[in-house]
């Protein structure tokens, strides 16, 4: 199995803060069957930047610790950019990595509480620039959950989205979880990732994620989007259904 979001190197963001912190990641990943993580360390977030040739220096000292220790997990360089309006100036100047280091294939993250104005203007341009954007976990964006219908619109117009093992297996809240659920339902999603941080509040929960997404929509769910995700490390075109709405029920006259 392959994790495409993951705050494992240590010392460069919220996640992992030491290499024995990222070795302790790492034996959890190996035991829910992961055997390739890539990294993805948080940039331009307001609180850290992390660039592409800093980033695959930091991948490649972790892949030594992880042979040294005897783990046997890969390790591949990417980064969970902030969504920002230099964006593309950043990718032409080598300091935005792509997920692996080599596909077209770039995470992005919107604000927890809002959808940038231009949001929709620069997802376009990147696409226009040869590169395939994933908004990552939009189940816990505010103005997503109040109204789907700008998710819709973004996957539509060619985008992916990935949510997150946690949300879907209940821990971030009921809410989270639904809003996730539907997602799944309505083929809003395309990715399965664990944004770990930590072993302990953040951790991977993926092996108990396909489990639950196994039971809920069947083993070709899990098949959908195991693949897609060895579909980006091997830079191919990813699976993606026709998206659906999802219909808002109203009640007494509130959503």
């Amino acid at each position: 199995m392959i994790d495409i979001h993951c705050h494992i190197l240590p010392g460069i963001d919220d996640g992992a803060a030491t290499y024995t912190e990222s070795l302790a990641m790492a034996r959890t990943a190996v035991n829910e069957g992961i055997d390739t993580i890539i990294a993805t360390p948080h940039h331009q977030n307001g609180s850290y930047e992390n660039k592409k040739l800093e980033i695959i220096t930091y991948v490649d000292e972790l892949n030594a610790q992880l042979k040294q220790e005897g783990i046997g997990l890969k390790i591949l360089p990417g980064q969970e950019n902030r969504i920002y309006g230099e964006i593309i100036q950043d990718y032409n100047q080598n300091e935005i990595i792509t997920l692996g280091g080599n596909s077209s294939y770039l995470l992005i993250e919107f604000p927890s509480g809002f959808i940038p104005q231009y949001a929709e203007q620069l997802l376009f341009d990147l696409q226009m620039k040869g590169l395939f954007p994933i908004i990552v976990h939009p189940e816990r964006n505010k103005e997503f959950m109040e109204h789907p219908d700008r998710l819709y619109k973004f996957v539509k117009n060619g985008v992916a989205t990935q949510i997150t093992a946690s949300s879907y297996t209940g821990h971030f809240g009921k809410r989270v979880r639904k809003f996730t659920y539907q997602l799944i339902e309505a083929n809003l999603t395309h990715f399965i990732a664990s944004d770990a941080h930590n072993t302990k509040n953040r951790t991977f929960n993926m092996a108990q994620s396909m489990d639950l997404l196994e039971k809920e929509f069947g083993l070709d769910m899990v098949y959908y989007f195991t693949e897609n995700a060895e579909l980006v490390i091997d830079e191919k075109h990813i699976f993606k259904e026709r998206p659906q709405r999802i219909k808002r029920r109203k009640f007494l006259g509130l959503f």
